[in-house]
């Protein structure tokens, strides 16, 4: 068995990268790890969806995908199960579960969302239109620092 040390990567909010995937989603994906930065087949990003913002219903062949709601809340469907969602709480999406997650809040829904395998879900994301973090999104993901240019 060989033993491999990998530096830790450190990033804060000003350093991850937001697209819109398509023009008419009503949620933005900022990418905190993805399997180049991780050297592993993962995605780890931060979904928002605005007031009434929603996925699109969708699935993976061979990726578990896990979400983890930081703020706000909604709900959650899977292959026509559908839960409350909140602050603190998680929902794990086995593979070829066909799922969505919807805001039902007045403000925003934040939710920390890791796929792994990638599944081409990075690329995905990358194809979609450039965004920024706003003050908010900023505020919510803990550095009000990063709202300072550097």
């Amino acid at each position: 068995m060989i033993n491999r040390c990998m530096i830790p990567i450190a990033k804060s909010p000003r350093d991850y990268q937001a697209f819109r995937i398509s023009p008419q989603d009503s949620n933005r994906l900022a990418i905190v790890f993805d399997p180049t930065s991780a050297n592993v087949s993962l995605t780890l990003c931060v979904e928002i969806f605005d007031a009434g913002g929603k996925t699109p219903p969708n699935r993976h062949n061979l990726a578990v995908e896990l979400f983890f709601i930081l703020k706000g809340e909604g709900l959650a469907t899977c292959d026509g199960k559908t839960v409350s969602i909140g602050a603190g709480d998680s929902i794990l999406v086995p593979p070829t579960g066909t799922h969505e997650l919807k805001n039902t809040g007045s403000g925003r829904l934040y939710a920390l969302c890791f796929m792994v395998p990638n599944e081409d879900f990075v690329e995905l994301i990358r194809s979609g239109t450039p965004v920024e973090l706003d003050e908010e999104d900023l505020s919510v993901l803990g550095r009000k620092d990063a709202l300072v240019p550097c």
